[in-house]
């Protein structure tokens, strides 16, 4: 059995999967090492044989790109997308699955949790573009400043959520968007989850 990763080894495991996966190369330690932010890449040496101690990869001595993914057919498992959500104007969810995605098993998803597909821009500056999937803990409550999924009327967006005194505001991360002021020419509003994370192909976006 494979030992656990650290946070830092997860993350690390993350990014050489959506580079392998997504550009169908391993990176080079200089890749991994400007990605991360370490000024040297010993310290990438170092966290690339605490993941192959425990079982995850595997390298070639000598080579840029030596890293290999051990047992990767157990690394991804499907997951069902349930709809798309706009980051712009709202889009109508479905109550099937509308696809699926294969997410690592690393990425653990809370009870409850659910997919959706992002379709639109205005989250863009949150490093959130169309074509990525969220991940969507309907289990807690929201807070100012959290970005959150919400149903008006029959329609679904993702948005930042703040709460005012007499009203609430569902904001964009994009200029050329207007915040959505929620008021009576809503017959309903609801949260129906928090953005808890996102997952993106690294060679390919929908537009």
């Amino acid at each position: 059995m494979r030992k656990e990763l650290t946070e830092t080894q997860k993350n690390i495991l993350d990014f050489l999967i959506d580079q392998i996966k997504g550009k169908g190369i391993p990176p080079t330690l200089a890749d991994i090492a400007n990605y991360f932010g370490y000024a040297n890449r010993a310290t990438v040496q170092q966290h690339l044989q605490a993941i192959e101690k425990k079982g995850y990869i595997k390298k070639t001595p000598k080579l840029s790109r030596g890293i290999e993914l051990t047992l990767e057919d157990k690394f991804f498992v499907p997951k069902p997308i349930l709809g798309e959500v706009a980051a712009g104007n709202p889009l109508t969810i479905y109550p099937d699955a509308i696809d699926t995605v294969k997410l690592p098993t690393i990425a653990k998803m809370p009870q409850d949790s659910f997919l959706l597909r992002v379709k639109g821009d205005s989250l863009k500056d949150a490093y959130i573009f169309s074509g990525d999937i969220v991940i969507v803990n309907p289990n807690l409550e929201p807070k100012n400043g959290q970005i959150v999924v919400a149903i008006l009327d029959d329609a679904a967006v993702v948005k930042r959520f703040y709460k005012k005194k007499n009203e609430i505001e569902l904001v964009s991360e994009n200029p050329e968007y207007k915040p959505i002021v929620i008021d009576k020419k809503y017959a309903s509003f609801n949260v129906v989850g928090i953005v808890i994370g996102i997952y993106r192909s690294m060679d390919k976006r929908a537009g």
